[in-house]
């Protein structure tokens, strides 16, 4: 009986054999299949583009939880936008000079205020002007108290103030551009004059005359230095400094250090009648 067991084992072995291999070759057909089937290549192409648009107005009718859930978010919210920061004496706008603006030489002013010490204390070094784009300056501040939302609306983008250090040729092109533009773009530490046509008179920075064998430290916004209006003088940056400090926060900083906000359209860019 033991030996008709022994004898009987191999070839067990050999039909189960046979029946896994057969069996995994039709695994193996039916995967392959499978795959091929998945690989198929069908042209879709795109023959209509449908679109409307969803006014968000007053139409739309209110979630209750939604509305509850956020209600005393948006109060306080509210409460800090809205409380009083500072003065506003008389309106402070964006036109009100022949090339400059009160609105634009405040935030320049501020931004030379607030930016200096924190550029100094990261490179050792001082900051010598302020260039902004007209384009960022949003909105005017009307006379009366200013809040936090001023600043908001003044600034509503995300953009940092940046030094760069620009050699003599580069700072020529940056004041020629300013000087020339038809557009009033704050400046701050800076003079500039030029002649009936626009060619540069004098510039003095910092009360010196413009040296052009000098680099110089010059603060804008980082979408400026970035290349947002595609001007060619950032292409040639020395060294740049991060300050870390949006533009805004500048401005709400400086109207909680203040009493009364104080800005005219003066002459820092002065274009002679003759």
């Amino acid at each position: 009986m033991i030996f008709t067991k022994v004898n009987n084992l191999p070839r067990r072995l050999n039909k189960d054999t046979h029946v896994n291999n057969l069996k995994f070759k039709q695994f193996v057909v039916f995967t392959t299949f499978c795959f091929l089937m998945s690989c198929k290549n069908d042209t879709v192409n795109l023959t209509e583009i449908q679109g409307k648009q969803l006014p968000i107005d007053s139409t739309l009718t209110q979630t209750d939880s939604i509305e509850t859930f956020v209600e005393p978010y948006r109060k306080r919210i509210n409460e800090v936008l809205d409380s009083t920061l500072a003065y506003a004496p008389k309106p402070l706008l964006l036109n009100d000079g022949e090339r400059t603006s009160s609105m634009g030489n405040l935030m320049a002013d501020i931004v030379f205020e607030q930016a200096s010490p924190i550029f100094n204390s990261r490179s050792g070094n001082t900051l010598d002007f302020v260039v902004l784009n007209a384009g960022g300056v949003r909105s005017i501040i009307s006379e009366g108290n200013v809040s936090a939302r001023n600043a908001y609306e003044v600034m509503p983008f995300e953009n940092y103030i940046e030094v760069v250090e620009l050699n003599g040729s580069a700072t020529r092109e940056l004041i020629n551009f300013v000087a020339k533009s038809s557009r009033r773009h704050p400046v701050a530490g800076i003079e500039i004059v030029t002649d009936k046509n626009g060619a540069l008179e004098s510039v003095n920075i910092q009360g010196r005359p413009f040296d052009e064998n000098r680099n110089y430290y010059v603060a804008s916004s980082d979408y400026l230095i970035n290349g947002g209006p595609s001007v060619g003088f950032f292409d040639q940056i020395v060294s740049r400094t991060a300050t870390d400090y949006l533009l805004r926060n500048a401005l709400i900083d400086y109207f909680k250090k203040v009493d009364t906000l104080q800005a005219v359209a003066d002459d820092r860019i002065k274009q002679m009648d003759q």
